[in-house]
């Protein structure tokens, strides 16, 4: 009777300092590897405004002509930066879609992306996307060097490339096996990221 009680009352005492430890402690496994630097992250961008929509001929450079980022998702973006910094998280390339959406969540959440067209989503043409899907596909299954690689991009490209549907802001983790494959290690989205 007295070591079953003393069973539970250990385990009563460890539940209780488990809500006290440091985040460190009890967050994502995925944020440990994403310290060596040798990740892939593949984010959606950031919360859009769903009134607006995007004009087809017009220079993608026209963001007024664009679904844009709402003030949350400009917010979400800087709490990923936050996130990112307070773990210190090295990121080395950060890729983005020409999109004027996925440009600035990639400048307020990584710093100065550079447009990547295989990034932009290409729905109206199979083949077109097909070739851009391998493209992804083949830098996501590479080791990257100097820091994570970011990619920034829409959701119907990640569906292709990963077969996973994502919310606006929300990352995959992928870890490139370095032969033309690679892994799922987790998906965070900004309300995930706890900052001070």
């Amino acid at each position: 009777m007295i070591p079953r009680r003393r069973a539970l009352v250990l385990g009563l005492a460890l539940g209780v300092l488990a809500l006290f430890l440091p985040a460190a402690a009890q967050e994502d496994p995925a944020w440990g590897l994403l310290r060596a630097g040798t990740q892939v992250i593949l984010i959606r961008h950031a919360a859009t405004d769903m009134s607006q929509r995007d004009q087809g001929g017009v220079p993608l450079s026209d963001c007024s002509r664009q679904r844009n980022l709402t003030d949350a998702g400009r917010a979400d973006a800087r709490k990923i930066r936050e996130a990112f910094r307070l773990r210190a998280i090295p990121v080395g390339r950060v890729l983005s879609s020409p999109y004027c959406r996925c440009l600035d969540t990639a400048r307020l959440a990584f710093g100065e992306p550079t447009p990547w067209l295989p990034l932009q989503s290409s729905e109206s043409d199979p083949v077109l996307q097909a070739e851009r899907t391998a493209e992804i596909h083949r830098i996501a299954a590479t080791v990257p060097t100097g820091g994570n690689l970011v990619l920034v991009t829409h959701q119907f490209t990640i569906r292709a490339v990963t077969g996973v549907d994502v919310a606006e802001g929300e990352m995959l983790v992928l870890s490139p096996h370095g032969d033309g494959t690679f892994e799922i290690l987790g998906r965070m989205a900004p309300d995930d990221l706890p900052v001070p």
